[in-house]
């Protein structure tokens, strides 16, 4: 297929767009291939929708390929089936929610576990007809409170989501795995840069639990390895290692201080090295000595509103993802002063386990916080810290959580080395999400023994639309976009260096041989100066561009191979063929 230039619906931009942040927004952008309609929701244009066209068919090539069956369901959506299984309040605002002109509740759908439940629930009744793959390729829809960075982030996306059914729990890790395997060959065909992290299940539900994060130091996801082992999980799902108890016989009795402008960690380490309380730890009092209490509100899903401190080591901020996580599905909310005043014993930062404990108020601590630890924190009353507070002998909390923001450097949770942090975009997430969607719809089939059986469902997803700015952001450089063989909108983009009657003739038979060997074959044939053109095809980014000009005379053309900047000077008698060999190798 043959695209010229002229004709192609296309404007290049100059300046980059005032909102844009990262690289593939700007670039995706000014080459003209997406442009925005509203915060969040953006047009395809010829070139985006071409590449997006192409990441379809690798990622559907690779379902069909392990037995997946391709379906579509609407993205409209009723409440029933969401309410069935709480996700109608679960998702809280992030859900876009309307109602028909007859006053019936919908949305927008965000993923469809429900609606696959129900279609295989409607569909099979037998043992004989499992297991089963379904996926589709459809547009989702979440009401992203900061849409950001183009289509990286945005309100509408594309996502394929597929779902297995299976009889029994070996059968889920079966389809689990042949899903991993099949996700690992679709990154490696689009040449994406990627680790596989454990992950939470969120709102989703379910147990193990995988997220596919494209590396890229403009990620909005925090993920941590360690080198010796081999561990890599989301911050989100990193379970702390609780050290060992300590004996509550013979340590010393808390003591309440006072300490006056220490409403800070730092304020309250100075005063305690300078009033000599390292001697009762030993050493030189350090924040990690220190027991920090954050008060926050969770509002959950019945409506309910629960205030509930959160005791962390003072060396650490509370991490708000690895919060939310931990306490889904409630919203977490910081107090507001209003609060504070509602509940005087809450005193600001001075606020201690016990005055929590004896209000009734939920107390969750840090797993670091373990029986006959001894802490500096607040003793519930302004400029009054008390030092020596033991867990376990002068306050009991009623759990842990993981909130805690997790260092560099911090020990793996095997044991087995020390964690490096590095930052991604999380381009897939698989889940064994077992009953929960199975159970709540009653999806049985008669089993061999003639008795129902339950069956046991996996979820996985992919961006299909953000995997389009992932290669962007991954593979272009400071002249434009770089795209791989496989998602790249033509195979060649054959640009006429001058304006001579013989070369413009010549690049017609060379684009006409070409499209005769089943090349897609972007032609510039515009009449603009060489420098334009070249700009252009540098920030277009085919992976192989064709320059035909001067050397047309003397039977030479330039064949340049964009993703990695090395041009050579090739016969013109023979460009077709190499560039066929080039391509297809």
């Amino acid at each position: 297929m043959i695209t010229r230039l002229s004709h192609l619906f296309l404007r290049t931009l100059r300046d980059d767009p005032a909102d844009a942040e990262v690289p593939s927004h700007k670039l995706l952008v000014r080459a003209g291939y997406v442009r925005r309609i509203a915060p969040g929701v953006y047009s395809w244009l010829p070139l985006g929708l071409k590449v997006l066209r192409k990441v379809e068919q690798v990622v559907r090539e690779e379902m069909d390929a392990i037995g997946a069956q391709e379906i579509c369901l609407p993205a409209l959506l009723p409440r029933e089936p969401y309410e069935t299984t709480n996700r109608w309040t679960e998702y809280g605002d992030s859900v876009f929610r309307l109602r028909d002109r007859k006053g019936a509740d919908m949305l927008l759908g965000p993923t469809h576990e429900e609606l696959f439940a129900l279609t295989v629930k409607g569909e099979y009744n037998s043992y004989k007809d499992l297991p089963v793959t379904l996926y589709q390729i459809q547009t989702k829809y979440r009401d992203e409170e900061r849409p950001r960075a183009g289509i990286l982030r945005g309100r509408e996306f594309i996502m394929k989501d597929s779902y297995s059914f299976d009889l029994d729990e070996a059968g889920l890790r079966r389809s689990y795995n042949a899903h991993r395997e099949a996700y690992r060959r679709i990154f490696t065909r689009l040449g994406v840069e990627y680790v596989i992290v454990a992950a939470t299940s969120g709102a989703m539900g379910g147990s193990a639990s995988e997220e596919f994060l494209a590396t890229s130091a403009v990620g909005e996801d925090t993920y941590v390895t360690c080198l010796e082992s081999g561990y890599a999980a989301n911050v989100e799902a990193v379970v702390t290692a609780a050290p060992p108890e300590i004996p509550l016989d013979g340590q010393a009795e808390a003591v309440v201080h006072d300490t006056p402008d220490t409403p800070t960690i730092a304020s309250l380490v100075d005063w305690a090295n300078g009033a000599g309380i390292g001697e009762r730890f030993g050493r030189p009092v350090t924040a990690a000595d220190t027991l920090k209490n954050v008060m926050v509100k969770l509002h959950h899903p019945d409506g309910k509103t629960e205030i509930v401190g959160i005791g962390v080591p003072g060396d650490r901020e509370v991490d708000d993802k690895r919060l939310g996580a931990s306490l889904e599905p409630a919203e977490v909310e910081l107090l507001t002063d209003a609060d504070f005043a509602a509940n005087p014993f809450l005193v600001k930062g001075y606020i201690g386990p016990k005055a929590l404990l004896a209000n009734g108020i939920r107390y969750l601590v840090d797993p670091r916080v373990v029986t006959g630890t001894a802490w500096i924190t607040g003793a519930d009353a302004p400029g009054k810290h008390v030092v020596g507070l033991v867990a376990g002998r002068d306050f009991t909390p009623d759990g842990t959580v993981e909130a805690a923001e997790v260092h560099e450097g911090d020990t793996s949770p095997d044991g087995k080395g020390v964690l490096h942090a590095a930052r991604g975009i999380e381009i897939a997430h698989i889940f064994q999400l077992g009953y929960k969607y199975t159970d709540a719809f009653e999806v049985d089939v008669l089993g061999e023994n003639g008795k129902p059986v339950r069956l046991v469902q996996g979820s996985y997803g992919v961006g299909v639309s953000r995997m389009v700015a992932v290669i962007a952001e991954q593979m272009h450089d400071e002249k434009g976009l770089r795209w791989p063989v496989e998602a790249a909108p033509f195979d060649v983009h054959v640009v006429i260096a001058n304006k001579d009657a013989a070369a413009r003739e010549g690049a017609e038979q060379v684009v006409a041989g070409l499209d005769a060997r089943g090349l897609e074959v972007l032609f510039d044939d515009r009449t603009a100066s060489p420098g334009v053109k070249f700009k252009d095809a540098e920030l277009l980014g085919m992976p192989w561009v064709l320059v035909i000009g001067r050397g047309w005379a003397e039977g030479k053309v330039e064949l340049r191979n964009r993703l990695t900047g090395e041009a050579e000077d090739i016969p013109a008698a023979d460009a077709v063929e190499t560039v066929l060999g080039k391509i297809r190798a």
